[in-house]
């Protein structure tokens, strides 16, 4: 799998518009745990890391911000600002979240809840393993 922008279902309403997602419709796995990131001062990064096993899918419900993402090789930008889209990332992808606009919303979704052992934290660790395979 690769990351993708994944389009979610918008409804229209002249009372405010409505999005969602779900399993399997729009997200290819179930969803275990649901964090959010806010507050993000000027210039701060979120993230810069990767999991060895957990997917997620990130949208901007407020505001926008940058996911920039490497596969051990090559780098990756996308920029999110709408909240009826959002980035799914796999497995094994260096991720790191910057550009935050003020007050945004970056809300995350994932298919495993918190285990820090997932996670890898050093970027020449991840490139050595993301090579590896």
């Amino acid at each position: 799998m690769i990351p993708k922008i994944i389009e979610l279902p918008k409804i229209y309403d002249k009372r405010g518009n409505l999005s969602f997602f779900e399993h399997p419709n729009q997200l290819p796995f179930e969803i275990k745990r649901t964090y959010w990131i806010y507050d993000v001062p000027g210039g701060e990064t979120r993230g810069s890391h990767a999991f060895k096993e957990q997917q997620e899918y990130i949208i901007a419900l407020s505001g926008s911000f940058d996911v920039v993402i490497h596969n051990g090789k090559e780098e990756q930008r996308f920029s999110l600002n709408r909240s009826y889209y959002g980035l799914y990332i796999p497995k094994m992808f260096w991720r790191k979240l910057e550009n935050f606009s003020t007050n945004s919303l970056a809300l995350i979704v994932s298919d495993h809840t918190y285990n820090q052992d997932d996670y890898i934290r050093d970027f020449e660790e991840f490139k050595k393993l993301a090579n590896e395979k």
